[in-house]
């Protein structure tokens, strides 16, 4: 069996006290890869020596500094596999992550896209849980395959996904084609960039290829940006999605359920970041905002949440 061409592109800036164990995961895989491309974003530090004391086996590409989007576009640019695979850093795969999309992707080329689960690890390596298994497209996808690895995911299964999608970058293989065409990663967004590029992935996808067991790990850092300011975190998420409301005109209906979905949850995320900031008003105009481009029970419950917290805290 002739198994597809992988591309692994990792982007990095200052990433040099991890991106060793992020390169040895890629270089060290059951499968290898077609070929694993670095991406330099204009570090400062000393990733460059880092990368060079890793081998031959890797492309080095330097750019001055314009942000992930940019740094994993041009590592696409550079491929030549006709998969791609991403990963970050800070984060690793696990052994099979390449040979178990690999190996399906030679007995169903016909697909889309794959992803599948990975694990929230601590620096400390305590494992805090699964992506599939804490959202609701993970669960159902889990009790629909069965304790089988690998499972399809059709477009009906899709809403819940584009709403609250598990897995992540780093667990996406994305053929090389589709994701030019889909112009990649948005550049000007230092957050959800990854969720905007997957909502668009769906929109032109039917079939999705699941992998359940982990593929590799996802870090939590307690001193990453989004947790060291969740208010400017949730902001530049809302910004993110909102540009697809005009792009996703002629996608199914599904997906443009699940948009509004994904888009209504940000907005709240957003109006309790500023509650606890005690900016009541704010708030309640970011909900409100859902109220008024998806009118329903759902953002009516969102907005009287809101509201209460937001008198609440002026009686305080």
């Amino acid at each position: 069996m002739s198994l597809p061409s992988i591309s692994v592109i990792i982007a990095v800036y200052n990433g040099g006290s991890t991106i060793r164990r992020a390169i040895q995961s890629v270089l060290s895989q059951t499968c290898p890869a077609h070929e694993l491309i670095v991406v330099d974003d204009g570090s400062t530090d000393d990733t460059a020596a880092v990368v060079r004391e890793c081998g031959e086996r890797i492309t080095y590409v330097y750019q001055p500094n314009a942000g992930v989007s940019a740094a994993r576009n041009a590592g696409a640019q550079t491929a030549s596999g006709d998969w791609l695979a991403f990963l970050d850093a800070d984060d690793w795969y696990y052994e099979d992550r390449l040979l178990w999309h690999a190996e399906w992707i030679a007995r169903d080329p016909d697909l889309d896209f794959l992803t599948g689960d990975y694990e929230y690890q601590r620096p400390d390596g305590s494992v805090i849980s699964r992506s599939m298994e804490v959202t609701e497209a993970g669960a159902s996808l889990l009790r629909k395959a069965h304790g089988a690895r690998q499972v399809i995911m059709e477009l009906d299964e899709m809403a819940p996904f584009v709403e609250n999608h598990f897995g992540d970058t780093h667990t996406l293989t994305v053929p090389r084609r589709t994701f030019l065409e889909l112009g990649g990663f948005p550049r000007g967004h230092s957050v959800c960039e990854d969720v905007n590029f997957l909502i668009r992935l769906c929109a032109r996808s039917r079939r999705a290829g699941i992998i359940c067991e982990p593929m590799g790990v996802y870090l939590i850092r307690p001193d990453s940006a989004t947790r060291r300011d969740p208010l400017v975190s949730q902001r530049l998420t809302v910004e993110a999605l909102l540009p697809l409301k005009g792009e996703l005109t002629n996608a199914s209906q599904v997906i443009r359920r699940g948009y509004r979905g994904r888009l209504r949850r940000a907005r709240l995320n957003l109006a309790y970041a500023l509650l606890r900031r005690g900016e009541g008003m704010r708030a309640i105009r970011a909900v409100f905002a859902s109220l008024k481009d998806y009118p329903g029970l759902s953002t009516l419950r969102d907005v009287a949440s809101i509201t209460l917290g937001a008198l609440h805290g002026t009686m305080r």
